[in-house]
């Protein structure tokens, strides 16, 4: 189940809020997981069991954290153990088979018998927000849970669970602790948020999918140099807006029941330069990653060398973390190498160049990033060689005004912020728009109420509708 689909709009969200908001108070935390459990267990039902066990395991285990514990390091170890473990058991153990195997094969060994390992959904993002727990109890930084319905509530919360923001436990420690959800303007911050996510998922980013899917579906030797750029062009849009999308949704679902998650995008491909694109992209995970391995390998307070080196194993295990595959590692490493040309060089040379070209060099950039990271790794060079031989400018495809101007739209709201007023105004129109006044509010939330109408219609009669996040 997925927050963009008709079962999820029409049934489980209707009847999660009816009785959400019907629930008497002592109530609300035992709905708020009991409705998580069935929204996982929907689309896994056999790996809910292992959510439930590991997270009561951890819950154990962070009873001894405390400072006056001896063990309080063997706890730690411990729980990043069972973490780590079950991570790459489950995420990473099918590539290593695979790579041992055709090693294998390549010095006449026999092939490994193996059944392959099914994927967790999401668990990718609970398993750093479980690593988060532990390590910010650990150091002291905020106080252990006493209940294990608090816990799993931090854990299981259906709106960031599958696909994020990566929710730290310090984001979230003092709101479940004085849970309340009974401020109007909120939940009414929530409703709009939640309806700009879905229509960046549905309108936009299905229509960059789209075509995409039509790209890919040429085959390789039958695609010319023009619609290779189309289709890194549409999939840098399409995964902006579909990820985006879902984090919106996230973020204003978590609003509508009393919770504030983080921001996790601003106007990414308005940066000037990589390391500035990572602070505005995906940015729960570039908080994390930062906090959590580049500071403890001792981030920038050891030599030059060791700062290089910091920077490529952060980014390396950023891209294995988005997928057990070479292509990821690849883009992860792609985007390492440019972060540490920038500190050589690239960053000084870039500021005496117009503010354009800065743009233009980040954005080129992440484009060819993105075409790793969307195949595998083959296929990912021969698309670059067709991007880059220039021999056909053909465009064969048959696409309808009304996607052009759906892609339009997207390509302009992703550079409109280019002014900081503009960029500061987006951010707090949600915000804005939730404080209106009663004779502004009766405009405007019929409106909003017709985006969410409209979506839903269109997810019925499309039938189109890609969740890319399977893998995490």
């Amino acid at each position: 189940m997925v927050f963009s689909s008709v079962l999820f709009l029409s049934v489980f969200l209707p009847c999660f809020l009816a009785c959400f908001y019907l629930s008497p108070q002592f109530l609300k935390k035992w709905i708020i997981v009991f409705f998580s459990i069935l929204f996982y267990a929907w689309g896994a039902p056999v790996f809910i069991f292992f959510l439930l066990g590991s997270s009561v395991l951890d819950f154990f285990i962070s009873k001894n954290f405390e400072a006056s514990n001896p063990y309080r390091k063997w706890a730690l170890f411990a729980s990043l153990f069972l973490n780590i473990g079950l991570l790459c058991y489950f995420k990473y153990v099918n590539f290593f088979v695979h790579n041992i195997s055709t090693l294998g094969e390549y010095f006449s060994f026999n092939e490994i018998a193996f059944k392959e390992v099914l994927l967790p959904i999401g668990i990718s993002f609970f398993t750093f927000q479980k690593i988060s727990y532990a390590i910010d109890v650990f150091r002291g930084e905020n106080k252990r849970l006493t209940s294990f319905l608090d816990y799993l509530l931090y854990i299981i919360m259906f709106p960031q669970l599958i696909a994020g923001p990566i929710v730290r436990y310090k984001d979230v420690h003092l709101q479940i602790k004085n849970f309340s959800s009974n401020n109007f303007d909120q939940k009414l911050q929530g409703l709009y948020r939640f309806i700009i996510g879905l229509s960046k998922k549905v309108f936009i980013a299905n229509t960059f999918a789209l075509i995409v899917s039509q790209i890919n579906a040429l085959g390789l030797e039958n695609t010319s140099s023009a619609e290779a750029w189309l289709g890194a062009l549409a999939y840098t849009f399409q995964i902006y807006f579909d990820f985006a999308g879902y984090s919106d949704m996230a973020i204003g679902l978590g609003l509508m029941i009393g919770f504030k998650f983080p921001e996790n995008f601003n106007f990414p491909y308005l940066s000037k330069s990589i390391s500035e694109f990572w602070k505005r992209w995906h940015i729960t995970l570039g908080s994390w990653m930062r906090d959590y391995l580049y500071i403890p390998l001792g981030g920038n307070k050891v030599s030059t060398k060791r700062i290089y080196f910091n920077l490529v194993f952060v980014f390396f295990i950023s891209g294995f973390w988005h997928g057990a595959n070479w292509n990821f590692i690849v883009w992860g490493l792609f985007h390492g190498l440019f972060l540490v040309l920038e500190r050589l060089f690239l960053s000084a040379a870039l500021k005496k160049m117009p503010v354009i070209f800065q743009r233009f060099y980040t954005f080129f950039i992440v484009i060819i990033g993105w075409v790793f990271f969307s195949m595998d790794l083959e296929t990912a060079f021969v698309f670059l060689k067709k991007m880059f031989a220039f021999s056909s400018f053909d465009l064969g495809l048959s696409i309808s005004v009304k996607s052009w101007s759906l892609m339009l739209f997207g390509i302009l709201f992703s550079f409109i912020g280019f002014n900081k007023k503009i960029e500061l105004f987006l951010n707090e129109l949600p915000f804005r728009i939730a404080n209106l006044n009663t004779s502004q509010t009766l405009v405007i939330f019929p409106v909003f109420l017709f985006l969410l109408s409209m979506a839903t219609i269109w997810i019925m009669n499309s039938g189109f509708n890609p969740f890319i996040y399977y893998r995490f």
